[in-house]
């Protein structure tokens, strides 16, 4: 197996993040075209209760493993890799079973009582299989990211979404003369037919692996090969539910909110005298035109995430305090200096970007109302998977439950106001975004004396200025006739402007940019 260093393995992922990023966007931009923004918000309040779901099965148990076999690996433990994996994949598929049936049990009832749209009801069966697909995958995911090797996660997430887009629009467009809800439930579907692709991929790779000769086992293997034998899966099922429980219950936190949050958003611009039709259509347009705009940089926090988990834990279990704190510094730094230029964009240009990509420009005030936030959700992640890789994740959930439950109280108060209705949800949810992530940052400080250096932010802050300033004008200028060439000239002028900035004052340098799959070696 191929095991990759912390920069590339983050640089694989997010190469693929960035690739499954601009697909996914294909369907982001074509389905409301298709099934309309009503369409869209059936298509959107199923998907709560499923994260809910998701949750239970995967929200801590992929972590545990990429933490403990990264430790395991490292001490050359093989045999103690393949109970961990056996382990966690039996535990998956009972919860995944049990969870798919009392969900098919209960459909009527959730319909009917939790979800504030009736029409909801096929989409919500059409996504039962997802809980089995989605679960087992994940053991596969975090067992390649336990290994350090975020190729088959890069190569199976690329599938899915490609199967994804194709399966999605084909039936959305041919289910949509039963209904609405008929295309809705069409285009969760694809999704449905993504997954399964991406699975098979897993297993496909999973399966060439082991075929490959091991490494010998080292010394500790051999030093403590008797209480090896002695370890029978009660042990192993003991600890991966003590490493998994607490970040699932911090997820469980934040996925419960998602689900609440789809509920007092639409009651709530109900009591604002808002029609369900429109209530829905807004909360579509929110969930799935705006919110995935601003989420496009976590292809590469997610990236970073996802591979600090592992290295930080092998950091931990040798005791090497500054490795831990170089690791977490190149994760913020990355997450800082790649999502603020998109910020700036999102900020800038909301109304042509919306309708450029959607045909819908009344929805560019929720872009632009929501993109000053950015920054916090783009530093967010690595600061949460640095509390895990730490072993504080019940400190990351006092930190998401507290902001959810203050995203909640807002939600209520001014949602349910006339004169804000839909800005009210959002204005409680970039409260949200905010709080958690000051409160990450504090509990990092409080733990490994960890702090950014503020003058990277004060220089950031500068370049997104000067980058916004130099697009704007060119854009106002317009020496361009067509609008999306301009704002694309726009863009990459700024961007390149802001890039040779951050070259300049020394944020970035060839050697980060050395270390970059594929580019890298042009600038060793």
């Amino acid at each position: 197996m191929r095991k990759q260093s912390f920069i590339k393995g983050a640089m694989i992922l997010l190469i693929a993040g960035i690739v499954n990023r601009l697909l996914g966007f294909l369907p982001r931009i074509t389905l409301p075209r298709i099934i309309g923004a009503e369409g869209v918000g059936i298509y959107q309040l199923s998907y709560p209760f499923l994260i809910v779901l998701l949750t239970i099965i995967t929200g801590g148990i992929p972590l545990a493993i990429a933490k403990w076999i990264a430790e395991a690996e490292s001490k050359g433990d093989h045999r103690r890799i393949k109970q961990i994996f056996r382990t966690a994949m039996a535990l998956t598929v009972s919860l995944a079973t049990v969870l798919t049936i009392g969900m098919l049990l209960f459909a009527p009832f959730i319909i009917r009582n939790i979800l504030p749209d009736s029409r909801v009801y096929y989409s919500f069966l059409m996504m039962s299989p997802l809980l089995v697909i989605i679960g087992i995958s994940s053991v596969y995911r975090g067992y390649f990211q336990g290994m350090q090797n975020m190729i088959p996660s890069a190569i199976s997430q690329t599938v899915e979404t490609i199967i994804r887009i194709i399966g999605s629009l084909a039936l959305a467009y041919l289910l949509l003369p039963y209904g609405l809800e008929w295309g809705a439930a069409g285009a969760m579907l694809g999704v449905v037919a993504g997954e399964i692709g991406s699975l098979a991929v897993l297993l496909w790779l999973y399966r060439r692996d082991r075929r490959q000769p091991e490494q010998p086992s080292s010394e500790v293997e051999d030093s403590s090969s008797t209480d090896q034998q002695n370890n029978h899966s009660t042990p192993i099922l003991r600890r991966l539910l003590g490493l998994s429980v607490p970040v699932t219950g911090s997820r469980m936190v934040g996925s419960l909110s998602y689900l609440l949050e789809s509920i007092f958003i639409s009651r709530s611009l109900a009591a604002a005298g808002i029609a369900t039709g429109i209530a829905t259509a807004q909360y579509g347009a929110l969930q799935g035109m705006i919110i995935p705009l601003l989420l496009l940089p976590t292809a590469l926090t997610y990236s970073l995430a996802v591979s600090l988990v592992p290295s930080l834990s092998e950091a931990a279990a040798k005791g090497d305090k500054a490795l831990i704190h170089k690791r977490l510094h190149q994760s913020m730094r990355l997450s800082l200096v790649a999502g603020a230029p998109f910020v700036v964009v999102m900020a800038l240009f909301a109304e042509p970007l919306c309708r450029i990509v959607y045909a819908h420009a009344e929805i560019a005030p929720m872009l632009q109302l929501l993109a000053p936030v950015g920054l916090f959700i783009y530093l967010q992640a690595p600061l949460q998977a640095a509390l895990q890789a730490l072993d504080k994740p019940g400190t990351a959930l006092m930190n998401t439950f507290v902001g959810a439950a203050i995203k909640l109280i807002l939600i209520v108060q001014l949602a349910s106001q006339p004169e804000l209705g839909i800005n009210g949800a959002i204005i409680a949810i970039n409260v949200n975004i905010i709080l958690v992530t000051v409160l990450h940052g504090i509990s990092v400080l409080r733990f490994i004396g960890y702090r950014m250096n503020m003058t990277d932010f004060f220089k950031v802050g500068a370049a997104m200025i000067i980058m916004a300033g130099a697009a704007k004008w060119i854009m106002t200028h317009q020496p361009l006739t067509m609008e999306w060439i301009n704002m694309l000239v726009s863009c990459f002028v700024g961007g390149v402007i802001y890039l040779l900035l951050m070259i300049w004052m020394r944020i970035i340098d060839r050697y980060d940019v050395a270390r970059v799959p594929f580019i890298g070696r042009w600038f060793k």
